[in-house]
């Protein structure tokens, strides 16, 4: 009897000391640098939105934040980094839309967009507008879509590249307003947005961040943003639905992803995390300057909004024969 007590009280001793131990390193993520690999290169709203980001985050976490940026092949290159790599959390993405969309436009995408990530937070959606050169006789979208049907084929809207969420957009709205425009894909918002002002173009349905000067400059004129409600960015500006496109709906999209097996305790300290910098009024008032309209969503309302975007967005691909230059 003594000797099996002297063993119980020995098990309950080691028990003891090993408990905290093993509590301690299950709380001990991070402590080390975590990368937030970002697929667009230095000096654009969403590298802004993730220096911002990381830079809150680090002192939250009490680790660095290191962003990186890993642009190329329509955002495929950082897409597929962190798809491959380590599913310890010390690695996560700073995705796009294009994350869904890109696998659906090109041939050689290795990764699955529901399959290779583990969603932590969608951070924000980008504010995108529907634009005209002040050369078009037109004052909101029921009068373009009257003028492109009076002039099928003659107006050409532009978009950031082909496969962009921009694109995507426009033959969304071609296909729901039964109206013809003829698509011309320039490499990035800069040029397109030039020859917009000059009047070589029409239409252009672009981020609030890049058009916004020359929209109060009265160099553009805004029609209406493409989100299913109206912006905070942009309240007086109306939705396409509402001025004559019932249903349109398009959300660009910005969030966290970690890879596919990150261990749920290690996504949901990361999604918390993110969603308390979120609620900070200075991170909401640069983000609201930027045209972004804060999400914050958990983990599986996230995944959720992935899948359907992604079916969404396949239809227009599909039905516009949409391929990766």
């Amino acid at each position: 009897m003594k000797i099996a007590l002297k063993l119980t009280a020995a098990m309950l001793a080691a028990a003891a000391f090993i408990a905290p131990g093993a509590a301690s390193a299950q709380e001990a993520f991070p402590n080390k640098p975590i990368h937030m690999i970002l697929p667009f290169p230095p000096g654009g709203v969403t590298d802004l939105l993730a220096r911002a980001l990381g830079e809150k985050l680090s002192a939250r976490l009490g680790q660095p934040v290191v962003v990186e940026n890993k642009p190329g092949a329509g955002t495929v290159l950082a897409s597929d980094y962190v798809a491959r790599a380590k599913p310890d959390g010390y690695t996560i993405l700073m995705a796009a839309s294009s994350l869904g969309t890109a696998p659906l436009i090109y041939d050689k995408v290795t990764y699955d967009a529901v399959k290779s990530f583990a969603p932590v937070t969608q951070v924000a959606s980008v504010v995108h507008v529907l634009v005209v050169s002040p050369k078009l006789p037109v004052a909101n979208v029921k009068e373009l879509i009257a003028y492109t049907k009076a002039n099928p084929g003659k107006l050409s809207y532009a978009s950031t590249g082909t496969g962009t969420s921009t694109h995507l957009e426009g033959e969304l709205l071609k296909s729901m307003a039964g109206i013809d425009m003829v698509h011309v894909p320039y490499k990035g918002s800069g040029p397109a947005l030039n020859d917009l002002v000059g009047g070589q173009l029409g239409v252009m349905i672009d981020a609030l961040g890049s058009s916004g000067p020359f929209i109060k400059a009265g160099k553009l004129r805004a029609l209406g943003v493409t989100t299913a409600k109206r912006s905070a960015s942009v309240p007086e500006l109306p939705t396409l639905a509402e001025s004559g496109v019932p249903g349109y709906e398009a959300m660009p999209w910005l969030g966290l992803v970690a890879p596919a097996g990150t261990p749920p305790e290690i996504v949901d300290r990361l999604h918390k995390e993110t969603a308390k910098v979120l609620e900070d009024p200075a991170i909401k008032e640069r983000f609201k300057g930027w045209g972004l309209d804060i999400i914050g969503n958990t983990p599986a309302e996230f995944s959720a909004f992935i899948k359907r975007d992604i079916d969404q967005w396949a239809r227009v691909i599909k039905n516009a024969n949409i391929k990766g230059e």
